[in-house]
């Protein structure tokens, strides 16, 4: 059958993709169904069709699916942020394992039952809820001139007005409340996209979920001299308040917790968030927070006595989920299985997380980072942590490794490496097959190009000895997976088998 934009279609969901989206047939047609889960009977309304598959909206929900779940969020279909709310959350965890398993076998070429017998279950959260330590909040004005903050509606600029995002912590609320009362009070004007004008752009809040600290940062479409914010209603007096200009200081500072206001200066036409120069205006410019190693062998995952405390800018790089973050750097250390007598290279270290519990259990830790304050920040918190053995350098992964190898003769008996979504440089996956570590872990946030650097890494000569996703985005299609590789056995990798090879002979 021809089905055609705006057809109403009834279908029963078979299915999920990777973004979340239904999957179901009707007459051998494929649907793909934003916010429809599996098992659902729903009814469709066909938005794009093409020739053996069509897009569709979820019209209506016929008979729901055993695993469907009441969102919390009444803006959860229109926000792009929780794409699987909908999906209990068992389901949720089954879903993203799947997919880490899936990716695996499809782009990395590797067989099921050699998947399934290096995987590990997934590690989720007892409460998969206001896990989130930092959220930014576009700033603007709705139909009426209100002005709004609350989050881009999925693939759109538009903003959902919601002070209520239950996956942040619930001082943000309150955070978010208070700043745009001050600028209705005083006239401040929120920025608008299309014309370049108005003052305010986003709203950055970060909580230490150990230390209980928070910062604030506005992020201002106003370059002003003499560090003068008065436009803005806030200025800096020796951090005492000023009965006008710093009422939003005073407001903020009697929040509970509140340790860091500061602003961002972004006057560019762009989409990236944060400007490059910050002030800070009241408080500390940073605020801390601590992570503490735990036994994941262990029922409960209980903490093991290790831990560290970080020094977090408004710039700094720090895992969002911080009760996932101890059982994800606690996995990788585990994998790495350090006695004391390791030379550990970690690549993309960022403000060293990762690179400062090696260091408690290596002999020698170098970081590698391509961002400078990060460097500057792993430092800090190396000192900050009395550890000793870390030496951290600014540069790209494939250009410090084979430098300091050639010139100084450091080797790997370990490498770390957690690259961003895109995975790891070409250049980095040859380097690191260079220096022939006995292990490699390899923490990623996205299972695709995880599968596709393993597959370079296993045909350079190494095989995974284990793998295990941990749910780090509850509500979300998006997940961390920590990977252990190690020499190569020759008869472990799959996709074309020694067997396969001695077919293709025997056929030619």
């Amino acid at each position: 059958m021809d089905y055609r934009k705006n057809d109403l279609v009834t279908v029963t969901i078979e299915d999920m993709g990777t973004e979340g989206e239904g999957i179901g047939k009707v007459d051998g047609f494929t649907l793909f169904i934003k916010d429809a889960v599996i098992g659902d009977t729903v009814e469709a309304r066909i938005l794009k069709s093409k020739k053996h598959y069509a897009y569709a909206r979820l019209e209506k929900v016929i008979t729901p699916s055993p695993f469907r779940a009441e969102p919390k969020c009444p803006y959860h279909r229109q926000c792009g942020g929780c794409q699987i709310q909908a999906l209990s959350y068992q389901k949720q965890l089954e879903f993203k394992e799947s997919k880490v398993r899936n990716n695996l076998i499809r782009i990395g070429g590797f067989d099921e039952t050699f998947i399934d017998s290096v995987m590990e279950p997934i590690v989720g959260m007892d409460n998969p809820y206001n896990y989130r330590n930092k959220a930014q909040y576009p700033v603007g004005t709705d139909k009426n001139g209100n002005i709004v903050t609350g989050f881009y509606a999925g693939r759109t600029h538009s903003i959902i007005a919601n002070t209520n995002c239950y996956l942040g912590v619930p001082q943000n609320e309150e955070i978010l409340k208070c700043i745009l009362s001050y600028m209705e009070r005083n006239k401040v004007t929120a920025y608008n996209e299309e014309n370049g004008q108005g003052l305010v752009r986003h709203i950055l809040i970060r909580t230490g979920f150990t230390s209980g600290e928070i910062m604030v940062c506005l992020v201002i479409n106003k370059k002003t001299a003499k560090l003068s914010y008065q436009a803005s209603g806030i200025q800096k007096q020796n951090n005492e308040f000023l009965p006008a200009q710093g009422e939003l200081l005073r407001d903020l500072a009697s929040i509970k917790g509140m340790t860091s206001v500061s602003v961002s200066i972004n006057t560019e036409k762009t989409n990236v968030i944060m400007g490059k120069e910050i002030h800070c205006l009241w408080g500390s410019p940073t605020i801390q927070d601590t992570i503490h190693v735990r036994d994941m062998q262990k029922e409960g995952y209980p903490f093991t006595g290790q831990e560290l405390t970080f020094k977090i800018s408004p710039l700094s790089f720090y895992q969002v989920n911080p009760v996932q973050t101890e059982k994800l750097y606690s996995l990788a250390l585990e994998y790495a299985g350090l006695t004391g007598q390791e030379t550990v290279w970690d690549l993309y270290c960022g403000i060293g997380t990762i690179s400062l519990f090696l260091a408690a259990k290596a002999k020698q830790v170098y970081g590698v980072e391509i961002v400078p304050q990060a460097i500057e920040d792993a430092k800090e918190n190396a000192v900050r942590n009395g550890i000793e053995n870390a030496e951290f350098f600014v540069g790209k992964a494939e250009e410090v490794l084979p430098q300091k190898y050639r010139d100084e003769g450091i080797y790997a008996d370990v490498i770390v490496v957690d690259p961003p979504r895109k995975g790891c440089d070409e250049a980095c996956l040859g380097t690191m097959l260079q220096m022939k570590p006995e292990r490699i872990v390899y923490v990623s946030c996205d299972s695709a190009t995880l599968a596709r650097d393993l597959k370079v890494l296993c045909d350079g000569g190494y095989e995974v000895k284990r793998v295990r996703a941990v749910d780090q985005f509850p509500m979300s299609v998006h997940t961390e997976t920590v990977c252990l590789l190690g020499n190569r056995k020759p008869d472990v990798r799959v996709k074309i088998s020694v067997e396969t090879e001695e077919l293709k002979k025997k056929e030619k």
